[in-house]
């Protein structure tokens, strides 16, 4: 992508995060790194996200997926929502654990994105894998000239 194209998406990004995503804050989402089509994000494990099991809430890990999933589908300056999303938990998460959500693109038709997010510890131990579809409004974010 080009440099205007990922300055893009950061604003995109940056727009959707701090003005409209409330869940994304308080989970205390970190944007690492966007480009249209992908997105690096982390968060931290608090005692307020554990079960009672004393592990984080399954939740915690899909949220933060689908928090990825969200942005690199709308990097594109594109309006996109999820239309499927299914996620599978491979390793416990607990508190305290730094968390750390890659998602990336892997198919891309004018109304539909397919997108893979893999979300690891910091132990680079891989915990979920989620997959998300979601459908393009064809609605701009930014008009652009």
């Amino acid at each position: 992508m080009s440099p205007k194209e990922n300055e893009l998406a950061l604003t995109i990004v940056q727009k959707m995060m701090l003005e409209n995503d409330a869940f994304s804050l308080w989970l205390d989402v970190k944007l690492l790194q966007v480009a249209p089509g992908y997105c690096k994000i982390t968060c931290p494990v608090r005692s307020e996200m554990t079960n009672g099991f004393k592990i984080a809430h399954g939740g915690i890990t899909y949220s933060l997926a689908d928090s990825a999933l969200a942005f690199a589908s709308n990097a594109h300056n594109i309006k996109a929502v999820s239309v499927e999303t299914s996620i599978s938990h491979t390793k416990k998460v607990v508190e305290h654990d730094v968390l750390t959500a890659i998602c990336m693109e892997k198919n891309l038709s004018s109304r539909f994105g397919i997108y893979e997010v893999t979300v690891k510890n910091q132990r680079e131990e891989t915990v979920a894998l989620f997959k998300g579809t979601v459908f393009r409004t064809g609605e701009k974010w930014i008009e652009t000239f």
